[in-house]
């Protein structure tokens, strides 16, 4: 452990960094390996792979994941900025990409592949739309003058655009739900509220009438008629595991359920581990979001505050979402869980959204005095 005295990158790091959202963090990470190990073998022996085909390829994926998150929580509030720019102008041109070049599943185009490694790119999107909204809010709130606020609605206006195309409106829902947050902390005049409910209102019947597979979706979920084996299936898994599960590799549902290594993990958590392990999950989300906001909520830099508040609310939505769906608590929607569902876009994209977080919430130099560096406050004074 570094001592307090020591003045390296990494010793400043540490005694900066909060600590207590690393954990929360690299327990997730660790949750979702033993999880992987729990829930993919019987998907890839269903479609002819090595039993530990995308458990060994979900610990690749975090090795990469851990060191990005690292690497981003040393940067200053500046940097983070300047690197969401940059991810926000590369993710947006992919999107594009995607609509001509994309790989298309299940009728929708969000994936594009290079050299064999498929990347979504709203994955990406959704931290850097994040930093930069935050940082024109910010600038609005600084200078009244400066549309900063005009230019969060445009912005939106085009994120929407691209990701309707695609189409993936569970994204599109979050990202707009998160945007509404922020907007609401930067001092949302009521008008504003009231047209951009108007708006989200008219939008989700537009949904539900132009897109068939939505409305299907809604409609299984009210009736519980169609193909709803999927959530069915995910909820008795839960149901099955009681209190402490079945035992691990013990569990049964989850050798049918299509997903149970991506979207419905948390239905093999349930299954195999209990309500209990379920219940330890939860609290974790629930931590970084409460944590993550009452930071956001101490902070008296503008962007400060709605970055870190931005960051927290789009992680909470995201894995109340899936684990809604798990419960059959909400309509079917493909949705990882942060940090425990199998796949590469969305664990790094994940994992560089939390080091701007960590990034941001370090200590900052004027309050280091109270964290080992008594020597930033007592400078000599310059001489006359």
């Amino acid at each position: 452990m570094a001592s307090r005295l020591d003045r390296s990158p990494v010793a400043i790091w540490w005694w900066t960094v909060d600590r207590w959202f690393l954990a929360a963090f690299l327990s997730l990470m660790g949750l979702g390996i033993i999880l992987s190990f729990a829930a993919s073998p019987a998907v890839a022996e269903r479609i002819g792979l090595g039993s530990f085909h995308f458990a060994t390829r979900q610990i690749i994926f975090m090795i990469p994941a851990l060191a990005a998150m690292i690497s981003v929580s040393f940067l200053e509030a500046r940097e983070v900025r300047r690197l969401a720019l940059a991810m926000l102008c590369g993710s947006l041109v992919l999107m594009v990409a995607v609509l001509y070049v994309g790989v298309e599943v299940k009728g929708a185009h969000r994936w594009i592949s290079f050299f064999g490694i498929s990347i979504q790119p709203s994955e990406f999107m959704k931290p850097a739309f994040v930093i930069v909204c935050a940082w024109l809010f910010a600038e609005h709130a600084r200078q009244p003058d400066i549309p900063g606020n005009l230019f969060a609605v445009i912005l939106l206006g085009l994120v929407m655009a691209l990701l309707v195309a695609q189409p993936d409106l569970g994204q599109t829902i979050l990202v707009v739900g998160t945007w509404g947050v922020m907007f609401f902390m930067a001092g949302m005049p009521w008008l504003w509220i009231i047209v951009i409910g108007a708006i989200g209102a008219a939008g989700a019947i537009s949904a539900y009438t132009i897109f068939p597979h939505v409305a299907g979706r809604i409609d299984r979920f009210l009736t519980g008629e169609g193909d709803t084996f999927q959530v069915d299936m995910g909820r008795e898994a839960v149901v099955q595991g009681g209190w402490f599960g079945v035992g691990p590799g013990e569990g049964t549902i989850k050798r049918v359920i299509p997903d149970s290594h991506a979207d419905f993990v948390f239905a093999v958590a349930g299954e195999e581990f209990g309500i209990v392990l379920c219940f330890v999950i939860l609290g974790i989300f629930a931590f970084i979001v409460l944590r993550g906001l009452n930071t956001a909520l101490k902070e008296h830099d503008d962007f400060t505050r709605y970055a870190v508040a931005g960051l927290v609310v789009v992680f909470g939505f995201q894995s109340i979402i899936n684990m809604g769906v798990n419960l059959q608590m909400m309509p079917a929607k493909g949705m990882t869980l942060p940090f425990i569902s199998y796949g590469g876009s969305s664990l790094i994209a994940i994992a560089i959204s939390m080091g701007m977080v960590l990034a941001l919430t370090r200590k900052k130099p004027e309050k280091r005095k109270q964290v080992g560096f008594p020597e930033l406050s007592r400078r000599p004074a310059p001489a006359e």
